[in-house]
């Protein structure tokens, strides 16, 4: 399963405190670019990621031209309450609520914004009520989470952590201890009992039955995106990425398969994506950035 390490390191970025539209607090951090900015960029993370993990990547865009907000999720890093004991909330959350609340301070008339996701953060994507702010979005390791797409090493640890870790640590402790196995932040409870229900359909949660909703609001976003994978991240392979990125059917999606062999970047997996060796990667994220030609002064609510 992908670790976190120790590359969590605070970042060394100006604190803004956010408000979601359900009043919840939010801790983001803004990187201030060279003035004047040639755009705007917002780091959507993953599950479990303190937004710390993405400082050398969001140093490295400041110092490209770009404004760079990240954030932690309620329940997560610096947006976590004293306990998540008893701490309630909806997955989905993290992108209806809390990513829409940081696209809407990020957002300016004048400047294009961009998003970068991990994980996670390219699911959110398609659950922003104000996607039509963003103008383009390249994501990492986005993928379905079902274990059948995951080589056989992976899918028994996985399921082994579903099945058996997962369901004695959070009936002990209220909520997922996930930084025990050092795999990233600790989950409130609703978090992991969501996640480890889609990840049983091969398409996600576009797979459970309950939820048609879902891929309705997703087949609503029009932003152009490059979905990219590691040829070894084992919890987010190409045919993971391929199942979920089908649900946005509307969307003009790129996918770009990273041979990390053939390429020589070393080991990637599922985190790193942002890590310094991945550099060349991150070079090619602002490339294509700059191919796009923002239409910011006629975008409208696709809604209106």
């Amino acid at each position: 399963m992908p670790s976190l390490a120790a590359d969590s390191t605070p970042p060394s970025a100006e604190r803004l405190q956010l408000t979601a539209a359900d009043g919840y607090a939010l801790v983001a951090q803004l990187y201030r670019a060279p003035s004047p900015a040639r755009a705007r960029l917002l780091v959507a993370g993953a599950t479990a990621v303190p937004q710390g993990f993405y400082r050398r990547f969001s140093e490295h865009a400041a110092s490209q031209g770009y404004e760079v907000m990240t954030l932690d999720y309620r329940g997560m890093g610096l947006s976590a309450p004293p306990t998540l004991k008893g701490f309630r909330m909806d997955y989905l959350d993290w992108g209806r609520l809390d990513l829409a609340a940081a696209v809407r301070a990020h957002h300016t008339p004048d400047l294009p914004l961009y998003m970068v996701g991990h994980s996670y953060g390219g699911h959110a994507l398609g659950l922003l009520p104000n996607h039509h702010l963003i103008d383009g979005v390249y994501t990492f390791a986005t993928g379905a989470g079902w274990h059948g797409w995951m080589p056989p090493l992976e899918r028994l640890r996985v399921l082994l952590m579903w099945n058996v870790i997962g369901p004695v640590w959070t009936r002990a402790a209220g909520y997922l201890p996930w930084s025990r196995l050092g795999l990233g932040e600790d989950l409130p409870l609703d978090v992991y009992r969501q996640w480890r229900h889609w990840c049983q359909f091969p398409r996600y949660f576009f797979d459970d039955p309950h939820r048609p909703e879902l891929a309705q609001a997703f087949a609503q976003v029009r932003v152009p995106i490059v979905a990219a994978n590691a040829t070894d991240d084992a919890w987010a392979p190409p045919a993971s990425r391929d199942a979920f990125m089908a649900g946005y059917a509307q969307a003009p999606v790129q996918t770009v398969t990273i041979d990390t062999a053939r390429r020589g970047l070393g080991a990637i997996g599922h985190m790193g994506y942002f890590r310094p060796r991945a550099q060349p990667l991150w070079a090619e994220v602002l490339r294509w950035f700059d191919t796009l030609k923002s239409p910011r002064p006629s975008r409208i609510n696709p809604s209106h």
